[in-house]
């Protein structure tokens, strides 16, 4: 298991689109992928999970992976935040 936490700067928050964006690039992988906020953790390959939390801008966030490729799946996922310009 590896996990590493990001804060929210997109200034809409974690919404449609970008919740769309980050489970395309968790389903690339075969790791279970989870998305912690607030004390609730999701799977992040779920738009209705990762929608249901309402994630605004400046929060925290933890993306939690793990199996085989944990690590390439935290790696690509990051990449995805970071490139869509959804947090740091």
């Amino acid at each position: 298991m590896v996990e590493k936490t990001f804060k929210v700067t997109s200034e809409t928050g974690i919404h449609a689109r970008p919740a769309t964006v980050l489970i395309q690039s968790a389903n690339k992988y075969n790791a279970d992928v989870n998305l912690e906020y607030s004390g609730k953790i999701v799977n992040l390959k779920s738009i209705m999970g990762v929608m249901s939390l309402g994630i605004p801008q400046g929060s925290h966030i933890k993306i939690i992976t793990t199996g085989a490729d944990e690590e390439l799946a935290l790696i690509g996922i990051e990449e995805t935040l970071k490139s869509e310009g959804l947090g740091e």
